[in-house]
């Protein structure tokens, strides 16, 4: 098809050209011959290229099904989550590699009990996580949540519940630096309790057992803030039945001794042995058929007398009190007076003297501090007793000691 058209104007990059019924077409100037101008008429042939058409559009397709057998039939999948170890206290979980499919990775979050508990650092090569801190005896539900550019994908619910303090199935034991005896010994003593012998340290290992702090798994369960015990802490676990502290039991850390075997401690029906005394023999019993008294029962000597015994020592409320004097009474005789007349005469001219001083008021007297002197020392011999005077009156008959 061809078609004349008029040069109009010329630019650097584009030209502009009429047509017989006057619209302007713009038209790249390169493509026109450089010696045209303003006014120049240029035939223009234009025809379908059929071939390269064909190519290219079979070029398209091939793009288009390369794209949907790559992308298009692969779509994500939802994370499978499982248990790997549950102790008293917390809970190692597992999955498998994630299958994205043609989508990109948002993010991938774990969940406790309907709750998000946290993001999972680096999906794409985590393959494990620990949660701790959990009660003892109690159930929770976990489950991941996986977000991508196609769409969320959740996992099954996980049910788990954490064992009781009895239970040591849980425990997951890392061998470290220490005799062959004591490790083979280590090892009866974990078989026995139920816990797990795990050669390697890794993030289901609970406690990391040896008797000196050095070597490659050492580092490991250093940095994984796994508790390095020694291995009495095995044997304590296995004595108690039950998962004790292991405050005490650290590498390095002071533990007290216990006087009591261990044979005794594992079965305290067990006494401690008392040393055996030596046999006495026949011509050591004595009379009545009895032994002899041990030391034990031999009775202390006796305090000594006389001149060499010891002054006594008294409590300090005691030593300043000085004991009083004992009072000692001497009987008393009277001599035997004869005259009997004398005596009558004497009675009664007391007993006189004493009506007539009835009869007469008493008179006041006026005491002064001299009296009271005077009393004071007359007042001691006024509470002798009455078997300490002589009556010189009374006769040998009448006294009474």
């Amino acid at each position: 098809m061809l078609i004349s058209l008029t040069v109009g104007k010329v630019d650097a990059g584009v030209a502009v050209l009429l047509t017989s019924d006057k619209r302007l077409i713009e038209f790249p100037s390169i493509l026109l011959p450089p010696t045209i101008s303003s006014g120049s008429i240029v035939d223009i042939t234009v025809r379908r290229n059929h071939a390269s058409e064909a190519a290219s559009e079979s070029a398209f397709s091939s793009l288009q099904q390369e794209i949907l057998s790559g992308f298009g039939t692969q779509t994500p999948q939802a994370p499978v989550l499982k248990c790997r170890n549950v102790t008293q206290t917390s809970v190692v979980l597992e999955w498998e590699g994630l299958e994205l499919g043609s989508s990109e990775l948002r993010g991938l979050s774990l969940w406790r009990n309907g709750a998000k508990a946290g993001n999972i650092p680096n999906p794409t090569e985590t393959r494990a996580t620990k949660i701790s801190g959990l009660a003892v005896a109690t159930e929770y539900t976990f489950h991941l949540v996986l977000k991508t550019s196609a769409g969320t994908y959740t996992s099954q619910k996980l049910l788990v519940k954490t064992h009781k303090m009895t239970d040591l199935s849980g425990i997951s034991v890392t061998p470290g630096l220490m005799p062959s005896a004591t490790k083979e010994k280590l090892k009866e003593t974990i078989d026995r309790i139920g816990a797990r012998w795990v050669p390697e340290t890794r993030i289901d290992t609970t406690h990391f057992v040896c008797v000196e702090g050095r070597g490659r798994e050492w580092e490991r369960a250093v940095e994984m803030n796994v508790p390095v015990v020694v291995p009495e802490w095995v044997e304590g676990c296995e004595r108690e039945g039950r998962l004790v502290g292991v405050r005490g039991f650290y590498l390095g850390a002071e533990r007290p001794r216990s006087s009591v075997p261990p044979e005794v401690q594992r079965n305290p029906e067990r006494t401690v042995p008392q040393p055996q005394q030596a046999p006495v023999s026949a011509s050591q019993q004595n009379v009545n058929g009895q032994l002899p008294p041990q030391e034990d029962d031999v009775p202390p000597p006796p305090p000594p007398k006389g001149d060499d015994a010891p002054e006594p020592v008294l409590p300090e409320y005691q030593a300043s009190v000085e004991p009083a004097a004992p009072v000692t009474l001497e009987p008393l005789v009277a001599e035997k007076d004869t005259d009997s007349d004398d005596d009558e005469d004497e009675e009664e001219t007391a007993e006189a003297s004493v009506n007539a001083s009835a009869s007469k008021p008493p008179v006041p007297q006026v005491e002064s501090e001299d009296d009271d002197e005077d009393d004071e020392d007359e007042e001691p011999e006024a509470k002798r007793p009455a078997a300490h005077k002589q009556d010189s009156s009374a006769g040998f008959d009448d006294v009474q000691l």
